[in-house]
């Protein structure tokens, strides 16, 4: 059933790879060249193309259907302005972001991205550590967005049953049972193997540009309009803070969650044909695709409350305060059913991509001997699928699925702390960047260059001309920064257990762990990514 597990070995220093010349030349054999002298060796099976990894970025990011589910705490804090403005401002910030990740994407398209790359470009005198606390963070984070996924797919389905039953009232362990159903169909949709997802990914992509149509033409078309005024100049203060842009900020991180997770088709990237031009272009095209759909949607949205006091009441009892806009706004509860279905199975399919990346992720950092039974994780089966890493992360998420039998578990918390643990991983990799960049540690691109060439990186086939490149650098240090910051803040001025913000917690106790691990034991074995060939 599985392959035979492969003997690893360490070299201290990265070397070119001698090539035999009777390779040919072709899309596959460049992938693996590149693979090789990134110090891997080929193992999964290359079954997207361009077209079904941007569906899985799409389908990944979700940020039409996301931006419904994220903005109810904005909204309830700041104001319809508040969702509005925190959205460009995240929407440009994240751009910048995504287009760092999309040259060393170009550079060093391995599954491992963000703790390979710091691998590459960190001072060997701290790059083990540095590599070692990112991968942790890194898998944190898209553990955390699986859970995180599987959880709002869950309540959306739950808000559907109450919007159309009202005396229906979701009990805790409904929820958690509802999750572990969402949970197993993504991961046996995961389970069916490279190709069967690749087309089924093809597919969502259909579906997530047809669905958005098919829920801003009704709301727009039959819900009275408010005035612009309204949309994007109507804030309020209802967080008890001292200001209204710290009301702001504090919103702020939930919305930006909408246009989180770009760098899912970074962790497939061993599974992409011609990875070094197509991953980049699909993380660019994705952030700009979901980017305007989902602002659309918002300022759709916006226009179309007529009563924001009833839209933000409602999330006690449907979750989500869209299924009320839905609902006034076609004047149909069937219709507003019909319309929040298209997100359900839009979120549902989110969830396998999601699962995809997560498992990626972890088999990556596996296969360099970071994580616990790595020796189990790392194995594929002989279709070349991470099933134990798949069913890992299955396992992760059915287990603290436990959490919402709590009395209260605020969707706000996840959200943070996806934010948390991406954008710290995020902000590493900018920031050296940044540095390679000023100090000349990246040499220009030429077609067949070796990666490495006297302890200097190249750029790949992708990347942003100067100056250009540095600006949006600079740029992607700043945004990562400042929601890194306001990811931890509470969402009232005077929290409680049920309202304070978990995530600082959760969050400073893996980044404390993995420390304290790696001072304790993990410096004596894991010196980066282990190379192969």
């Amino acid at each position: 059933m599985f392959k035979d597990s492969i003997e690893l070995r360490v070299v201290d220093q990265p070397r070119a790879i001698c090539l035999d010349k009777s390779d040919e030349i072709n899309n596959s054999n460049q992938d693996d060249i590149r693979l090789r002298q990134l110090g891997k060796r080929p193992l999964l099976n290359r079954n997207f193309g361009f077209m079904s990894i941007l569906g899985l970025a799409c389908s990944a990011l979700c940020s039409w259907e996301g931006i419904l589910v994220t903005s109810v705490p904005a909204l309830s804090l700041g104001g319809p302005a508040a969702v509005t403005w925190a959205f460009v401002v995240g929407w440009i910030g994240t751009i910048s972001v995504t287009a760092t990740m999309a040259e060393l994407a170009s550079a060093a398209p391995t599954a491992g991205g963000q703790y390979h790359w710091v691998a590459m470009i960190a001072p060997e005198s701290c790059a083990a550590f540095l590599t070692y606390v990112v991968a942790w963070l890194t898998t944190l984070a898209w553990q955390a967005m699986a859970i995180t996924s599987s959880y709002t797919t869950t309540t959306i389905l739950l808000g559907i049953i109450v919007l159309s039953n009202p005396t229906y009232s979701p009990q805790s362990w409904h929820t958690m049972l509802t999750m572990w159903a969402t949970t197993c169909f993504a991961v046996l949709v995961n389970l069916t193997g490279g190709r069967t997802l690749a087309r089924f990914e093809g597919l969502i992509l259909i579906l997530h540009l047809a669905g958005f149509f098919g829920i801003l033409v009704p709301l727009v078309y039959f819900a009275p309009h408010n005035p612009p005024e309204f949309v994007f100049t109507t804030f309020y203060d209802n967080g008890g803070w001292s200001s209204q842009a710290l009301t702001f900020f504090v919103g702020f991180p939930t919305v930006a969650t909408s246009l989180i997770g770009a760098d899912c088709a970074v962790h497939m990237s061993e599974e992409i044909q011609s990875a070094a031009l197509v991953v980049p272009r699909a993380l660019m095209y994705s952030i700009f695709i979901n980017g305007a759909l989902a602002f659309a949607i918002i300022v759709g949205l916006m226009f179309s409350i007529s009563d924001l006091e009833s839209a933000i009441e409602a999330v006690d009892t449907m979750f989500y305060s869209f299924l009320q806009i839905f609902q006034s706004a076609v004047k149909s509860t069937t219709g507003a059913c019909l319309m929040a279905g298209i997100i359900f199975v839009l979120s549902l399919a989110s969830s396998i991509s999601v699962y995809a990346s997560a498992s990626r992720m972890m088999w990556s950092f596996s296969r360099d001997k970071g994580l616990p039974l790595s020796r189990y994780l790392v194995k594929l089966t002989e279709d070349a699928l991470p099933m134990n890493s798949i069913l890992a992360t299955t396992a992760i998420t059915v287990i603290l699925s436990l959490i919402v039998l709590a009395p209260s578990v605020a969707l706000s918390a996840l959200l943070s702390l996806v934010v948390a643990a991406l954008f710290s991983s995020y902000l590493l990799v900018c920031c050296l960047v940044l540095w390679q960049r000023c100090t000349g540690g990246f040499q220009p691109y030429t077609p067949g260059s070796e990666l490495f060439d006297s302890g200097h990186l190249s750029w790949g086939p992708w990347k942003l001309p100067e100056p250009l490149g540095t600006v949006n650098n600079v740029i992607a240090c700043f945004y990562s920064a400042l929601l890194l910051f306001w990811s931890f803040w509470p969402q009232t001025n005077d929290p409680t257990p049920e309202t304070f913000n978990w995530s600082v917690l959760v969050f400073g106790a893996v980044l404390l762990l993995s420390i304290l691990w790696y001072i304790v034991r993990a410096r004596r074995y894991f010196k980066g990514p282990i190379r192969e060939v």
